[in-house]
Protein backbone atom coordinates (compact mmCIF):
# COMPACT_ATOMS: atom_id res chain seq x y z
CA UNK A 1 0.00 0.00 0.00
CA UNK A 2 0.56 3.47 -0.15
CA UNK A 3 0.16 5.52 3.35
CA UNK A 4 -0.19 8.69 3.08
CA UNK A 5 -0.76 11.09 6.59
CA UNK A 6 -1.40 14.71 6.12
CA UNK A 7 -1.14 17.65 8.36
CA UNK A 8 0.04 20.99 9.69
CA UNK A 9 3.15 21.56 11.85
CA UNK A 10 3.08 19.67 15.58
CA UNK A 11 0.08 17.16 14.89
CA UNK A 12 2.09 14.25 15.23
CA UNK A 13 2.09 12.95 11.88
CA UNK A 14 6.18 12.20 11.40
CA UNK A 15 5.78 10.48 14.84
CA UNK A 16 2.86 8.36 13.57
CA UNK A 17 4.37 7.82 10.48
CA UNK A 18 7.84 6.50 11.33
CA UNK A 19 5.97 3.98 13.85
CA UNK A 20 3.74 2.76 11.01
CA UNK A 21 6.43 2.02 8.70
CA UNK A 22 8.39 0.78 11.13
CA UNK A 23 5.82 -1.69 11.85
CA UNK A 24 4.76 -2.57 8.58
CA UNK A 25 8.31 -2.75 7.57
CA UNK A 26 7.30 0.30 4.92
CA UNK A 27 9.96 3.11 3.42
CA UNK A 28 9.10 5.98 5.28
CA UNK A 29 9.38 9.38 3.46
CA UNK A 30 9.02 12.58 4.98
CA UNK A 31 8.42 15.05 2.53
CA UNK A 32 8.88 18.30 4.66
CA UNK A 33 12.62 17.44 4.87
CA UNK A 34 12.95 18.21 1.03
CA UNK A 35 11.45 21.60 1.65
CA UNK A 36 13.64 22.12 4.30
CA UNK A 37 16.58 20.46 2.12
CA UNK A 38 15.72 22.92 -0.44
CA UNK A 39 15.53 26.30 1.68
CA UNK A 40 19.08 24.89 3.33
CA UNK A 41 21.06 24.36 0.67
CA UNK A 42 19.74 27.20 -0.87
CA UNK A 43 20.58 29.92 1.67
CA UNK A 44 23.95 28.05 2.05
CA UNK A 45 24.68 28.61 -2.02
CA UNK A 46 23.56 32.68 -1.18
CA UNK A 47 20.61 32.49 -3.02
CA UNK A 48 17.54 34.65 -2.16
CA UNK A 49 14.50 31.98 -1.25
CA UNK A 50 12.21 35.47 -2.85
CA UNK A 51 13.69 34.80 -6.10
CA UNK A 52 11.70 31.84 -7.50
CA UNK A 53 13.65 31.81 -11.04
CA UNK A 54 17.09 31.65 -9.29
CA UNK A 55 15.95 28.36 -6.69
CA UNK A 56 13.75 26.84 -9.26
CA UNK A 57 16.84 26.67 -10.94
CA UNK A 58 18.78 25.23 -7.36
CA UNK A 59 16.35 23.07 -7.08
CA UNK A 60 16.34 21.14 -10.51
CA UNK A 61 19.94 21.12 -9.59
CA UNK A 62 19.58 19.22 -6.36
CA UNK A 63 20.21 16.02 -5.39
CA UNK A 64 17.89 14.80 -2.37
CA UNK A 65 18.05 10.99 -1.51
CA UNK A 66 16.48 9.01 2.12
CA UNK A 67 19.09 6.47 3.27
CA UNK A 68 17.57 4.54 6.22
CA UNK A 69 20.09 3.34 9.22
CA UNK A 70 19.09 2.26 12.33
CA UNK A 71 19.31 5.54 13.97
CA UNK A 72 16.42 6.62 11.66
CA UNK A 73 16.51 8.17 8.42
CA UNK A 74 18.98 10.14 7.09
CA UNK A 75 18.46 12.78 4.65
CA UNK A 76 21.69 13.71 2.01
CA UNK A 77 21.29 16.32 -0.09
CA UNK A 78 24.11 16.40 -2.92
CA UNK A 79 25.81 13.89 -0.97
CA UNK A 80 25.82 15.77 2.32
CA UNK A 81 23.83 13.76 5.32
CA UNK A 82 22.16 17.21 7.18
CA UNK A 83 21.55 15.58 10.40
CA UNK A 84 20.28 18.15 12.89
CA UNK A 85 20.66 20.75 9.81
CA UNK A 86 17.06 20.65 8.66
CA UNK A 87 15.09 20.94 11.95
CA UNK A 88 15.64 24.86 13.00
CA UNK A 89 12.91 27.44 12.92
CA UNK A 90 15.21 29.24 10.75
CA UNK A 91 15.30 26.53 7.97
CA UNK A 92 11.32 25.91 8.76
CA UNK A 93 10.82 29.84 8.01
CA UNK A 94 12.44 29.29 4.65
CA UNK A 95 11.08 25.90 3.68
CA UNK A 96 7.45 27.85 4.24
CA UNK A 97 8.85 30.43 1.72
CA UNK A 98 10.14 27.91 -0.92
CA UNK A 99 7.46 25.34 -0.77
CA UNK A 100 4.64 27.79 -1.85
CA UNK A 101 6.45 28.49 -5.45
CA UNK A 102 5.16 26.78 -8.45
CA UNK A 103 8.57 25.13 -9.47
CA UNK A 104 9.64 23.83 -6.62
CA UNK A 105 6.41 22.14 -6.01
CA UNK A 106 6.51 20.89 -9.00
CA UNK A 107 10.20 19.38 -9.50
CA UNK A 108 9.70 17.42 -5.87
CA UNK A 109 6.39 16.62 -6.03
CA UNK A 110 7.57 14.57 -9.39
CA UNK A 111 10.36 13.28 -7.12
CA UNK A 112 8.11 11.91 -4.49
CA UNK A 113 5.83 10.05 -6.98
CA UNK A 114 9.11 8.44 -8.49
CA UNK A 115 9.68 7.54 -4.73
CA UNK A 116 6.37 6.24 -3.59
CA UNK A 117 5.23 4.48 -7.09
CA UNK A 118 6.60 0.93 -5.93
CA UNK A 119 4.52 1.19 -2.99
CA UNK A 120 4.84 -0.11 0.04
CA UNK A 121 5.57 3.42 1.43
CA UNK A 122 4.42 5.58 4.55
CA UNK A 123 4.76 9.68 3.30
CA UNK A 124 4.11 12.23 5.45
CA UNK A 125 3.74 16.13 4.27
CA UNK A 126 1.15 18.76 3.58
CA UNK A 127 -0.45 17.73 0.39
CA UNK A 128 0.30 13.50 -0.05
CA UNK A 129 -3.34 12.99 -0.26
CA UNK A 130 -4.44 15.55 -2.09
CA UNK A 131 -1.33 16.48 -4.85
CA UNK A 132 1.33 13.03 -4.50
CA UNK A 133 -1.06 10.38 -4.51
CA UNK A 134 -4.54 11.10 -4.72
CA UNK A 135 -5.32 7.61 -5.50
CA UNK A 136 -3.53 6.57 -2.21
CA UNK A 137 -5.34 3.45 -0.41
CA UNK A 138 -5.01 5.21 2.86
CA UNK A 139 -5.23 8.86 3.66
CA UNK A 140 -5.35 10.03 7.01
CA UNK A 141 -4.99 13.64 8.43
CA UNK A 142 -3.63 14.80 11.41
CA UNK A 143 -4.69 17.66 13.18
CA UNK A 144 -4.47 19.57 16.75
CA UNK A 145 -5.29 22.93 18.09
CA UNK A 146 -2.88 25.37 17.66
CA UNK A 147 -1.82 26.13 20.95
CA UNK A 148 -1.08 22.30 21.73
CA UNK A 149 1.27 22.00 18.42
CA UNK A 150 3.30 25.47 19.55
CA UNK A 151 3.55 23.70 23.13
CA UNK A 152 5.03 20.02 21.67
CA UNK A 153 7.64 22.16 19.44
CA UNK A 154 8.45 24.17 22.76
CA UNK A 155 8.88 21.16 24.78
CA UNK A 156 10.66 19.53 21.66
CA UNK A 157 13.27 22.29 21.29
CA UNK A 158 13.83 22.73 24.94
CA UNK A 159 15.06 18.84 25.38
CA UNK A 160 17.80 20.28 22.54
CA UNK A 161 18.67 23.13 25.46
CA UNK A 162 17.68 25.60 22.84
CA UNK A 163 16.79 29.42 24.49
CA UNK A 164 12.69 29.72 22.86
CA UNK A 165 9.75 31.27 23.83
CA UNK A 166 6.88 29.46 24.54
CA UNK A 167 4.00 32.21 23.12
CA UNK A 168 6.90 32.91 20.42
CA UNK A 169 6.53 29.20 19.14
CA UNK A 170 2.76 29.47 19.43
CA UNK A 171 2.86 32.46 16.90
CA UNK A 172 4.65 30.78 14.52
CA UNK A 173 2.86 27.85 14.57
CA UNK A 174 0.04 30.13 13.99
CA UNK A 175 1.62 32.11 11.15
CA UNK A 176 2.81 28.94 9.30
CA UNK A 177 -0.83 27.29 9.45
CA UNK A 178 -2.08 30.37 8.01
CA UNK A 179 0.63 30.15 4.74
CA UNK A 180 -0.01 27.10 3.89
CA UNK A 181 -3.80 27.23 4.17
CA UNK A 182 -3.69 30.17 1.99
CA UNK A 183 -1.08 29.44 -0.55
CA UNK A 184 -2.63 29.44 -4.22
CA UNK A 185 -0.41 25.99 -5.15
CA UNK A 186 -1.14 22.81 -2.80
CA UNK A 187 -2.93 24.65 -0.05
CA UNK A 188 -2.97 22.39 3.11
CA UNK A 189 -6.37 20.40 3.37
CA UNK A 190 -7.55 17.10 3.89
CA UNK A 191 -8.67 15.09 0.93
CA UNK A 192 -12.06 13.84 0.82
CA UNK A 193 -11.65 10.45 1.37
CA UNK A 194 -8.87 11.37 4.36
CA UNK A 195 -9.39 10.14 7.96
CA UNK A 196 -9.46 12.86 10.14
CA UNK A 197 -7.86 12.47 13.23
CA UNK A 198 -7.50 14.88 15.73
CA UNK A 199 -4.57 14.44 18.31
CA UNK A 200 -4.88 17.29 20.31
CA UNK A 201 -5.94 15.63 23.88
CA UNK A 202 -4.57 11.78 22.94
CA UNK A 203 -1.28 10.33 23.56
CA UNK A 204 0.80 8.90 20.97
CA UNK A 205 0.30 5.43 21.71
CA UNK A 206 -3.72 6.04 21.60
CA UNK A 207 -3.10 7.69 17.73
CA UNK A 208 -0.92 4.86 17.11
CA UNK A 209 -3.82 2.72 17.36
CA UNK A 210 -6.40 4.17 16.22
CA UNK A 211 -4.47 4.82 12.97
CA UNK A 212 -3.26 0.94 13.11
CA UNK A 213 -7.03 -0.12 13.49
CA UNK A 214 -7.96 1.62 10.20
CA UNK A 215 -4.62 0.16 8.50
CA UNK A 216 -5.66 -3.53 9.57
CA UNK A 217 -9.17 -3.27 8.03
CA UNK A 218 -7.99 -2.06 5.10
CA UNK A 219 -5.49 -5.33 4.61
CA UNK A 220 -8.24 -7.57 5.38
CA UNK A 221 -11.12 -6.11 3.34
Amino acid sequence: MIIAIDGPAGSGKSTIAKFIAKNLNYRYIDTGAMYRAVAWSAKNEGIDLDDENAVGQWVAELKIEFVANPEGQQVKVNGENTAGLLKNEIVGRGAAKVAAQKRVREILVAKQKEIGQSGNVVMDGRDIGTQVFPNAELKFFMDADAEERGKRRYLELKEKNMNVDLENIIAEVKLRDHEDKTRTISPLHPAEDAIEVDTTKFTIEEVIDQVMKQINLKQNS
